[in-house]
């Protein structure tokens, strides 16, 4: 069966309908609604007409959809963290981002390597699966910013903290890995581009990225919050459309000046919550942002199901769904806990930390964004990177409300 436009209007509004009411449903269970959705997309595909849905055929689309949908979820995560941005205070984010995520890609290209993968398919994988997702991970994430007099401008939940600022931040921070598996499958020998990738790719991009996301945050705090007139005085008019208006201005111009956008975005979103800790606007902001990150997350993930009843998981091989096994059953765990050594956590808060490394939608902009490159290898690597994301949808969710209510239990009772 064939939907047509008219059909898809009312296949939209179910969705909606049913993303409305799911969360609410699942509240008491150890079911999330990413579960629900990636298996209505499975029942959805069989009525939707074979190999029209494809992020193969349709990976503009994809690359597009996936891409905005990253970007309204990390200016939801940058308004929604309370806690002052600084080398003490973001201790267990930087190891998580600069020990655990290149540990965890060396790891995964290693394993792909191993099983037969070209080295610079290895490590496009590994890169592609490497960031955790600010998108699926809602459920072990901080909830929503601090606001009004008393506002507490620290989080007391160190796991929540923790995985909240990695996935604000380790989306930007795997582009220069996946540059580097494509400078490897088109520019031949190290040799001949390490130094360009380290000077630019690496550093300059990033370091423009934060300029453009600390200047353009700055300069809308002020406009928002302390401009002279009342009719530049954004958070006076009470409109949460700038939270949009600034996700994607500061998108793009990140881009035109070829840094990267995502890192950009979550700067930005940080900077205008520390610029006005205590307005109720910040609520306003992040209320509009969550609502439209849920729609496009809906979207995307009955979309998944739907590509995979219409056979995306068909060139996956004993080697594909081992390296996604091995990556959120050990890989991923493994080297967070050991990035996460003499942090003042708990030994059970490390392990969570560790454990809840989400896959996502990062992982599907990721490969749409770079699998031109890799044409050969692309139906296995977008069922490999498919597995992965259903398996990390799976076990994350069905894990992520009793260990977060574990550790709750556990910090009341220590204090």
């Amino acid at each position: 069966m064939e939907i047509d436009g008219d059909g898809l209007y009312l296949v939209a509004g179910v969705a909606l309908l049913v993303g409305a009411v799911l969360p609410r449903l699942l509240r008491r269970y150890a079911i999330s609604a990413p579960i629900a959705f990636v298996g209505a997309g499975l029942l959805l595909g069989v009525f939707v007409q074979r190999g029209r849905v494809s992020p193969i055929a349709e990976s503009g689309i994809t690359e597009h959809l996936a891409e905005l949908t990253i970007l309204v979820a990390l200016m939801g995560v940058g308004l929604a963290i309370d806690r002052p941005i600084g080398w003490k205070r973001w201790a267990v984010t930087w190891r998580l981002l600069l020990v655990a995520m290149p540990a965890c890609i060396a790891a995964v290209a290693g394993v792909g390597w191993l099983v037969g993968l070209a080295p610079a398919t290895a490590l496009l994988l590994g890169a592609v699966l490497a960031p955790t997702d600010p998108v699926l991970a809602s459920d072990v994430q901080v909830q929503g910013p601090s606001t009004g007099e008393g506002a507490e401008p620290e989080e007391d939940d160190e796991v929540r903290f923790a995985l909240t600022s990695e996935a604000g931040l380790n989306d930007g921070l795997a582009f220069p890995f996946i540059y580097a598996a494509v400078f490897a499958a088109t520019k031949g020998a190290v040799g001949g581009w390490a130094l360009e990738w380290f000077a630019w790719d690496l550093i300059g991009k990033t370091l423009i990225g934060v300029a453009v996301g600390a200047g353009a945050g700055w300069l809308l705090g002020k406009m928002a919050f302390e401009a002279p007139s009342r009719t530049f005085r954004l958070a006076d008019s009470r409109e949460p459309v700038l939270a949009l208006a600034m996700t994607l201005g500061v998108y793009g111009l990140a881009q035109v000046l070829h840094g990267y956008g995502f890192i950009a975005v979550f700067i930005a979103a940080l900077t205008l919550r520390a610029s006005e800790r205590s307005h109720d606007f910040h609520e306003d902001l992040h209320g509009f942002i969550e609502q439209l990150e849920h729609i496009l997350t809906w979207g995307i993930l009955l979309l998944l199901g739907v590509a995979i009843t219409g056979g995306l998981l068909k060139p996956l091989t004993w080697a594909g769904a081992a390296i996604g096994l091995l990556l959120v059953l050990v890989l991923r765990p493994l080297t967070a806990w050991l990035s996460l050594a003499r942090t003042p956590m708990r030994r059970s808060e490390r392990w969570v930390a560790a454990a809840f490394g989400v896959r996502g939608v990062g992982s599907v902009f990721y490969l749409a964004y770079a699998g031109k490159d890799f044409s050969t290898d692309l139906p296995w690597l977008w069922a490999t990177v498919g597995f992965t994301v259903v398996l990390s949808v799976v076990v994350h969710g069905v894990a992520a409300t009793p260990l977060m209510r574990m550790l709750d239990l556990r910090r009341d009772r220590a204090t």
